[in-house]
């Protein structure tokens, strides 16, 4: 009983507080965006079914320059609570899904890259694009719209919308206009930080006032029949909430579940649009991944699976590859393997994006 008034006052509370994804057992507060007849405001996805969600731009207040703390002060962490993760050279950092399931946008700088940590909690989907586009740095916010129930991000420099899961922008100036995709590593912060036990995680401390101890949407997490907004297309191959990781083309994706792996490190070799692939998963310690066994200079590797913290790859020429894609030991040390764009979310959210969804199965 508790847990359902709860609930309650929080689904009135969200639009108080200006929260775009609300959680909401009804449409009611949804309506289509009008046509205003300006070919400038053309949608590349049906207009009709770009929804409103009632707190305007920037409702949910996107994060700039977040700040980090130490694994041992991250206190509000606890080992099974998810993080996306990313690194350049001895800079690791966490965006922890605590955080971004009430602010969705995290703009941060990472050495010389400038990166937009983008993630819907409706569709459970996370992925990093670069802020610097046509040569101009940008920062993103949240639109307050919704297509298929994922956000819309925009960005600040043209006022362009974007589809986080169409990977562009898909009305304004900037309109067609593809991402570059910063690939993040999904898992658990006691995953990661046995990984990478010197991390920072991004702090509490991010001048609004939330309780990042309480997720926003009650049991929307495991709650399979409860997708709060329309979807324009469902596919009933997996439970709508499972899991997976998926790799994306132009108009085909594909997917690898969780639950393919077991509580080792286990290699899955596959082939995906022409290029060979490896998908390395652990279901006990809660990630998945995938790269390319060709090489920017055209050396195709063979690879074992390691257990070994991080490292989760071995080649043919000795070398060892972490969880990041990147290089740590042997001749190639400090290179970078390819990898398709790729994001872990809700097997429902990916259908209605791409015409094909291809399933890997055992």
């Amino acid at each position: 009983m508790k847990n359902s008034i709860e609930v309650n006052i929080l689904i009135a509370g969200l639009l108080i507080l200006n929260i775009s994804c609300e959680s909401r057992d009804s449409n009611d507060f949804l309506t289509p965006l009008p046509g205003d007849g300006n070919s400038n405001n053309e949608w590349l996805i049906p207009q009709s079914q770009v929804l409103d969600g009632g707190p305007g731009k920037d409702g949910i207040p996107a994060i700039n320059n977040p700040n980090f703390i130490s694994v041992n002060q991250a206190s509000y962490l606890d080992d099974d609570d998810l993080i996306l993760g990313y690194g350049e050279g001895t800079d690791i950092r966490a965006y922890s899904h605590k955080i971004l399931d009430w602010h969705e946008i995290i703009n941060d700088k990472i050495n010389s890259t400038s990166v937009s940590v983008i993630y819907c909690p409706l569709t459970g989907t996370g992925i990093g694009w670069n802020r610097v586009i046509d040569g101009n740095e940008t920062t993103f916010g949240v639109s307050g719209l919704l297509y298929n129930t994922n956000v819309i991000p925009y960005d600040r420099a043209t006022d362009s919308n974007w589809s986080q899961l169409a990977l562009k922008a898909v009305q304004g100036k900037l309109r067609g206009t593809r991402p570059e995709v910063i690939n993040l590593v999904e898992t658990t912060w006691g995953t990661w930080k046995e990984m990478y036990p010197n991390t920072q995680v991004v702090s509490t401390n991010t001048g609004h006032n939330r309780n990042y101890q309480r997720f926003p949407y009650g049991d929307y997490r495991t709650n399979n029949n409860s997708i709060f907004f329309p979807i324009s297309k469902n596919d009933t191959r997996l439970p709508a909430k499972e899991r997976v990781l998926t790799l994306f083309g132009e108009d085909i994706a594909k997917s690898y579940s969780i639950e393919l792996f077991s509580t080792n490190n286990e290699l899955i070799q596959d082939e995906f649009l022409g290029h060979d692939i490896v998908v390395v998963g652990n279901k006990e310690k809660n990630f998945i991944v995938s790269f390319k066994t060709k090489l920017e200079d055209g050396t195709d590797l063979e690879f074992e699976v390691l257990q070994n913290g991080a490292e989760i790859l071995r080649d043919q020429e000795g070398n060892t590859w972490d969880i990041l894609g990147r290089a740590i030991s042997g001749p190639r040390i400090g290179q970078q393997l390819l990898s398709f764009d790729r994001m872990i979310g809700y097997w429902f959210s990916f259908a209605p994006f791409y015409n094909s969804v291809l399933l890997y199965q055992n």
